[in-house]
This record gives C-alpha cells, structure tokens and sequence, in this order.
C-alpha cells in the first residue's frame, strides 16, 4: 500500500538576497580629483618708454598735426576788441602808479650763505654807550651770554656794566629784553660758559678781580669772586689778548679751576671754594726780560682783527671779527688769502669785537660789536659740511707753513 519513492529537490530563489545586491553600491573615503589651473601674474603685454626729450623734427610735425585744435580767429579777433579800452586803462594806470619807486631789479643770485638769524641788545647798556666785549654760548648751545663794558679809550675804570644771558629756544624771545640781566660794579672784558655745566659762567673784570656766576639764580646769581686782595691780577683782564678758560680739578671731582690772563703779565688759576671764594691754586708770571724787545704795544687800529673763531666741524673755516665792522669768514679749502664772505655788522663801521662758533648749533656763529649788538649769524651747509679731503688740506697746509 505504501513505497518509497524518490522525489526531485525544490529550489526557492531568495528575493530579499537579490534586491540588497541591487541597490547597494561601492563607496571610497578618498576625495575626488581636485580641478586645477596655472595662472601668470606678469602683464601679457610690455611697452618702450624714453624719458629724454629730443625727439626729431618730423616727429613733433606729425604730433602737432594730430593734437592741433582749429583755431577760431574771428572770435579771438572779436574778443581782443571787446578787452582792448579796459586792458588800455590799467595799463595807464599802472604806469602813473609809485607803487614801486625806488625798486631796483636784481637779476643775479641773492648771497644766501650767511644770513643775521637774531639781532640782540640791552637798551640800557647802549644808552650808556657801553660796547659788547665778549660773548659765550652755554653748554646745551641754546642760550649765548654777553658782557658789556669799554674798549675804546677813556676814564671808565669806575664805571659799572651788565652780564645779560637770551635763550634762543624760549617762546616769545624779546630780542631787546634778555633772560637775565647781572648788575657788575667794573666792566666786564671777558666771559666764558662752563664746558659741561650750563648755568655757570665765569668773567674777567676790567679792576682784575675775576667772578662766576650761576644763572640758574636770578635773585643773587654771584657765586665765587676772587676779591680784591695781593692775589688778584693788577691790570684788566681783557677779552682779545686775555680769557678765562675752565678746568677740571682732579683731585677734587666738586671743584672746579678758573684759568685767568691779564696784561700784568700774570697766569693765575683760580679754586672754587664751598665759602663762596675763589683762591689762588697757582700762577705763573712773564718778567720783561721774557718779552720780545720787537713786541711794541700799538693803539688800536680799524684794521685790526679782535677776535677769531674756529669752526667746530670744519677744520678750514674760521670766523673773524674786523675793526671795520665786518664779520669776515675764511675757508682754506677755498683760499688762504681773502675771506670767503665778508658779512656788514655795523652800518657805522663799528669795530666787531669778539666772536663765537656754537659748538652744539654747528650753523650759528654769534658776534658783537661797539654799538652794543649781538647779532646770531646763520650759516649755511656751505660752512658746515666737512668735504671728504678736508683733513688731507689742513695737513698739506701745516707742512707748506713748517717747511
């Protein structure tokens, strides 16, 4: 009833299997092929330009003719009539005018080489007919002192004088008002700034004694004064032939030596001391016998040259003051023979009497004279900038004087 029988196999096609298959797809993490260009940053294109003018004749024919603009001469014409009668009348006008009597016309190059910056004086000391003796500039070259008193003849060893002091660099300079102004009781001849310090400043006085005074003070500038006593000098100690120099004492760092020379024939120097006293720390003395037996005192002379200056930057340039009232520069890289330029201080041919290069300023030369003036000259570059074989000159000129 029942067998065995062998039946064939049944195969089901999965369709989950086949639809996954379908609809899945390759991926990759790397990124896709980046686009690139190559670019140049120089100009596709270049040009040839001249900068000289010359060009030919035929070329400026061609250009006229290219940018000539047609002319209307009917209306030039017309216009020319219709201003004629109002160009007339101003020119008449003009004519009768004395607007420029007395102008004369300069067609050469107008002298800047030297130039009067400031022109400073003490109505006070030029109404006693007091003369400029000398002058100084201070440490910082911002404030220029002088002092007044006579060189010229006459009694006037009792006659008192003034130390005034003018700051260049301060607003609202008052040309004929100084900073500071020092009641001296005998003329003053000479004077001389500190090197270092800007407020001292020492002076020779026409009675021999010799002072210093600070102007940082304006109550009571006097600080140190020699006094009248045995030591002092017995004659003046004059600007021209006499100075007062400073100098370091270096055994004590807060003195300070004052160098003094007088016509006694007397080199004394000076030791400042916390009293308010200078005293004597040395001197020397010229007997006769050292004295030339040629060496004649002469009366002062127009002719004469008071004071020299030599340039701080330029060793070939010097300043000199000239009896003539002149203030006379020379330069040796020009000519050892004439000065370079010849500049009028007085207008009355007043001597000039002393005369002073700022060491800090370089450009600024002060000078004084007998009228009572002080005037601040300014240089130009011409007498301030070393020339590459300046030095090599100055020994070329030392050897033609030592040979």
């Amino acid at each position: 009833m029942f067998a065995d029988r062998a039946a064939g196999g049944a195969d089901v096609e999965s369709l989950w299997r086949r639809d996954q298959g379908g609809r899945g797809e390759a991926k990759s993490c790397q990124t896709g092929e980046i686009s690139t260009v190559e670019a140049a940053v120089q100009s596709h294109s270049s040009r040839d330009a001249g900068i000289q003018t010359d060009q030919s004749q035929e070329a400026v024919q061609d250009l006229n003719l290219c940018h000539r603009a047609p002319v209307d001469y009917a209306g030039l014409l017309s216009f020319l009539q219709r201003v004629e009668e109002d160009v007339i009348k101003e020119l008449n006008k003009n004519w009768r005018s004395h607007a420029f009597d007395g102008f004369e016309v300069n067609w050469t190059d107008q002298n800047e080489t030297v130039s009067c910056l400031f022109s400073l004086s003490y109505p006070e000391a030029q109404d006693q007919k007091l003369q400029v003796t000398s002058i100084s500039w201070n440490a910082t070259g911002s404030v220029v002192a002088c002092s007044y008193g006579r060189l010229d003849d006459g009694d006037w060893s009792t006659e008192k004088s003034y130390v005034c002091t003018w700051n260049l660099d301060r607003r609202g300079l008052n040309l004929q008002h100084p900073d500071l102004v020092v009641d001296v009781p005998s003329s003053v001849m000479c004077l001389s700034f500190h090197p270092s310090e800007p407020s001292l400043i020492a002076g020779g006085l026409f009675s021999g004694e010799v002072m210093v005074w600070d102007t940082s003070r304006i109550e009571d500038p006097l600080i140190w004064r020699t006094g009248m006593t045995d030591d002092t000098h017995t004659d003046p100690v004059y600007q021209v032939k006499q100075k007062v120099e400073w100098m370091q004492d270096l055994k004590h760092s807060y003195h300070f030596q004052v160098l003094s020379i007088s016509t006694d024939g007397k080199v004394l120097v000076w030791q400042t001391e916390r009293d308010g006293r200078l005293t004597l720390a040395e001197g020397f003395a010229l007997v006769a016998q050292q004295v030339p037996r040629s060496a004649k005192l002469k009366k002062l002379s127009k002719e004469y040259l008071f004071s020299v200056s030599w340039s701080p930057v330029r060793p070939l340039v010097f300043a000199a003051a000239s009896g003539e009232g002149e203030v006379q520069l020379f330069d040796f890289g020009k000519s050892s023979q004439k000065p370079a330029v010849s500049i009028k201080q007085t207008s009355d041919q007043s001597p000039v009497y002393c005369i002073e290069f700022n060491i800090k300023q370089t450009q600024l030369l002060a000078a004084g004279d007998a009228t009572g003036t002080v005037k601040i000259w300014q240089l130009s570059s011409e007498f301030t900038e070393q020339g590459p074989r300046e030095m090599n000159q100055l020994e070329q000129l030392a050897n033609e004087v030592t040979d």
